[in-house]
């Protein structure tokens, strides 16, 4: 059987169940979860009755007062309390008589509570992210994919906007064109000057992306707008040939991964049915192919990395739930590094070891779990600062069952080193007892740093 993402595998953890909430258990992740609290309702609006009731009381005169005495005080009273009565009103609107805090969102946690939370919700976007480039580079990528959010607006898009942010985009990659060339290594610098010549003027360019922005063709802009970021996306990984940072001292000693590699999976459905690819013919077998990024997680990748090179997951059963598909716990095969759990919070160079991020802080990681088909480690059984030395699982993100600004209740806890870039239609066909029949390392061996044997 294999071992929970954490230690707690017969523990279900979910929100604490309320009035307008059922109780759904769920495959236990054991970290503790954010709870997204529901404001109470709004209080009764008791503040007017109380002043209507004492009005009454004010209001009743003496039975010798003659009709006309009688309306002439009403009309008094009326004039003088009215205004306490409506500014009754405007206060309980403004402060219930409750305590007010629920109502107000921590600027720590604006981030959880934000509509526009900008999340990558894609692999290849929180990849394109987690590329450490040139500031220029980045300057054009960040202008580029504020277009992204843009083309969401539902009704009358901005296209005056959309031209200005690749207009300035534009400024950068021209004004700027020796400092982004700078940063490549002279063996690329050819390779680099073609593409950023392609950035420019190509097929797949900025000039190309501002025709069609003119055009004002949500649909065209969106496909001119992935193939320009693609373009931008192959120049900064021409900056970044190795890690941007130095590795600790006493983590030299573990395999480690100094860029990108890509793996390849191929499933086997262990009850003999078939995959049915996603505009393919139904296959005995499926394909799938990991990216995964040692920039940010260069331990939990290069550990992953020499365990697929050795062969280990070949042969290896799947176990499906509602959450992840996890691989075998490995009890049975001496292989693997006990890697501390490594996260790379966004903002920061270097990754944290031992420590999970707390979401409720409004600290996110470089490589976010929120994704459908994120790649991470589960916990080791022994410590949860420590990621398992070999079971990995793919996580399968869903929407309706995480927390404001659509973050996993598990975001910053486990070490995300990849996402699925191919296949990941076939992610939620698999099913438990299905196998792993091949794993293979077909990009990156080059960047594959092994520590010295003895």
């Amino acid at each position: 059987m294999a071992f929970p993402l954490s230690s707690s595998f017969n523990v279900p953890i979910t929100r604490d169940p309320s009035p307008t909430s059922t109780f759904i258990p769920t495959f236990s992740f054991h970290r503790a979860r954010l709870r997204s609290t529901t404001p109470p309702p709004a209080p009764s609006r008791i503040f007017c009755f109380s002043k209507k009731h004492h009005l009454t009381k004010e209001v009743v005169v003496e039975q010798r007062d003659t009709s006309a005495g009688i309306g002439q005080r009403i009309m008094n009273q009326l004039k003088s309390v009215i205004p306490v009565i409506v500014a009754s009103v405007q206060i309980t609107v403004l402060f219930p008589l409750v305590d007010p805090w629920p109502y107000v969102t921590p600027v720590a946690r604006a981030v959880l509570y934000s509509p526009d939370t900008k999340v990558p919700r894609t692999g290849e976007v929180a990849l394109r992210r987690a590329i450490p480039a040139n500031a220029n580079m980045k300057a054009i990528q960040d202008s580029l994919e504020d277009i992204s959010y843009l083309l969401r607006i539902p009704q009358r898009k901005p296209y005056g906007t959309m031209e200005g942010n690749v207009k300035k985009a534009l400024k950068i990659a021209v004004d700027e064109k020796d400092s982004i060339l700078a940063s490549i290594p002279a063996e690329l610098k050819e390779r680099g000057s073609l593409v950023h010549a392609s950035l420019i003027d190509g097929k797949g360019g900025l000039q190309a992306l501002i025709q069609s922005i003119k055009e004002q063709d949500a649909d065209k802009v969106s496909v001119s707008l992935a193939s320009t970021l693609d373009t931008v996306a192959e120049l900064e990984l021409l900056q970044a040939p190795g890690l941007s940072f130095l590795l600790p001292e006493q983590y030299m000693q573990y395999p480690r991964l100094s860029g990108r590699g890509i793996v390849e999976f191929v499933i086997e459905k262990g009850d003999g049915s078939t995959f049915s690819p996603l505009g393919g013919e139904e296959r005995k077998t499926a394909t799938i192919q990991v990216v995964i990024d040692g920039y940010s997680a260069p331990l939990t990748a290069g550990n992953f990395a020499k365990l697929v090179m050795d062969g280990a997951y070949n042969g290896v059963k799947l176990s499906s739930t509602n959450q992840a598909i996890l691989s075998d716990n490995g009890l049975d095969k001496n292989s693997g590094y006990n890697v501390p759990l490594e996260i790379m919070p966004a903002g920061q160079f270097e990754p944290l070891y031992k420590t999970t991020l707390s979401i409720q802080d409004g600290e996110l990681p470089v490589l976010p779990l929120s994704v459908y088909g994120a790649v991470a480690m589960a916990h080791n059984e022994a410590s949860e600062e420590y990621s398992s030395p070999y079971q990995f699982f793919f996580y399968l993100y869903d929407k309706r069952s995480a927390g404001l600004g659509g973050i996993s209740f598990d975001e910053g806890q486990f070490s995300v080193f990849g996402y699925t870039t191919t296949g990941r239609d076939i992610l939620p066909q698999i099913k438990t007892g299905d196998i792993i029949r091949s794993a293979k390392l077909i990009e990156g061996q080059d960047r594959l740093v092994l520590p010295k044997e003895g």
